[in-house]
């Protein structure tokens, strides 16, 4: 019998390269920080999960790291209640800087939860490999072999500001000629059959204008435009009825799940949302007052695999249509994603990915989208292995204090006064428009 005892738990904080893509809050920076987890067992069996590296959730996940050993990967109801009792998570929300700002509202609470997900992740890949059954059957078993992902256009620079950062091949796309050559790109190097466009950096004329660039570029395809919350309601509704027989969903148009009612009242757009709707006790408001039909689930914030399977049912429950949030993460987390996009029913919609933008991972064989999909692995665990000279590669730039010790934490605001004319950038207030 298989010895599922803890003996210890292994962090290791990277900084991988990102491109510049733009936000309305700024620009992302050259690198950016995660946290691969790995959690070892009495027989040695190694389970793999990842999540944020910012310095706010490393400083809940070290001593949440020490509790683990001597306890049970089995024991998953265990996990989040152990992080309650003994106090992991009351650090100093405002310290979650730009991860935070993009998923609404910053609360202790979320903190712990993304850090729990990411052991939740590693106690699972430890559990199947234990028992010789990949994630999804420890989920309750695959309804799907295969996970449609969705293309994620940003507008972005060519590089860096004074070259910072790792060149690449893409090029500029400030206006919708550059969006829509990214997305053909996109549609030709990983068959991606629906696209998601990154807004709110512009005027939003200039987001309808690629959009509907997009429209004609890809007629019939589903598109997908999110402002993060860039716009006032009355703006949201122009761009609504503009755009309303070529959008699947506008996401997050309007801040606030107030306005984000006020936007549904007055449109039969689809209105998703990964920042109104991020932890249970916002659903309530949310559903109640139908200002989203589309919820944007992330098990980063939901606190784990299960937990999304949970709010899989809450939306079913209650009408609402599930598709799947993306952060800049690497092979770990696209495995963990697929599994349990996997085993849910009522998945509506293809899942955002920034995995093609990301060049640099920890696992040994990258994921390759064909079709703009993802095989639904059927090997113990995860179905991915670490490449540890990869990650200690990682781990090394993430230790160099002097060069590149700024960049332990997101912050997208920071990254665009680096560019020159944007010296005196401070992220929007919003609504911006």
């Amino acid at each position: 019998m298989a010895d599922l005892t803890i003996a210890h738990v292994r962090l290791t904080p990277v900084l991988i390269c990102d491109p510049p893509l733009l936000n309305v809050h700024g620009v992302h920076q050259p690198y950016t920080p995660r946290l691969v987890v790995e959690v070892v067992t009495a027989d040695g069996v190694t389970g793999l999960g990842e999540t944020y590296g910012d310095t706010a959730y490393l400083e809940l996940a070290r001593p949440y790291a020490e509790l683990l050993t001597g306890r049970s990967v089995a024991d998953l109801n265990g996990l989040l209640p152990l992080a309650r009792r003994t106090g992991v998570g009351h650090a100093r929300v405002e310290d979650a800087v730009g991860v935070g700002g993009l998923r609404g509202a910053r609360t202790a609470d979320k903190l712990r939860l993304s850090v729990v997900s990411a052991f939740e992740v590693a106690c699972l890949d430890a559990l199947g490999k234990a028992y010789g059954q990949p994630v999804h059957a420890l989920l309750g078993g695959k309804v799907r072999d295969h996970v449609e992902y969705s293309a994620y256009l940003f507008y972005r620079w060519e590089r860096h500001p004074g070259g910072a950062g790792e060149p690449d091949d893409w090029g500029a796309a400030l206006d919708p000629a550059g969006i829509v050559a990214q997305a053909r790109r996109f549609a030709r190097e990983h068959g991606f059959r629906s696209f998601k466009l990154k807004g709110g950096v512009f005027p939003p004329e200039r987001d309808v204008a690629a959009v509907r660039a997009l429209a004609e570029a890809f007629p019939g395809q589903p598109l997908r435009l999110d402002p993060n919350g860039a716009w006032t309601p009355r703006t949201s509704l122009e761009v609504a009825a503009e755009l309303a027989s070529v959008l699947e969903y506008l996401e997050d148009p309007a801040p606030g799940t107030a306005a984000m009612a006020e936007v549904s009242a007055g449109t039969d757009v689809p209105l998703a949302t990964n920042m109104c709707v991020t932890a249970v006790p916002e659903i309530r408001e949310a559903f109640l007052t139908d200002a989203v039909q589309v919820v944007l689930s992330d098990h980063h914030y939901w606190g784990g695999l299960r937990a999304t399977r949970e709010l899989a049912a809450v939306c079913r429950a209650f009408g609402v249509g599930l598709s799947m949030h993306s952060n800049t993460h690497m092979g770990i987390s696209l495995a963990a994603m697929t599994h349990v996009a996997a085993t849910v029913e009522n998945l509506g919609h293809s899942c955002d990915s920034h995995y093609p933008w990301q060049t640099e991972d920890v696992i040994t064989r990258r994921h390759t989208f064909n079709d703009g999909r993802l095989p639904v692995s059927d090997a113990p665990g995860l179905g991915v292995e670490l490449d540890r000279d990869a990650l200690e590669r990682l781990h090394a730039r993430w230790s160099d204090e002097a060069s590149y010790g700024a960049l332990r934490d997101r912050d997208d605001a920071a990254a665009m006064r680096a560019a020159r004319g944007h010296e005196s950038w401070r992220a929007p207030a919003l609504p911006r428009w």
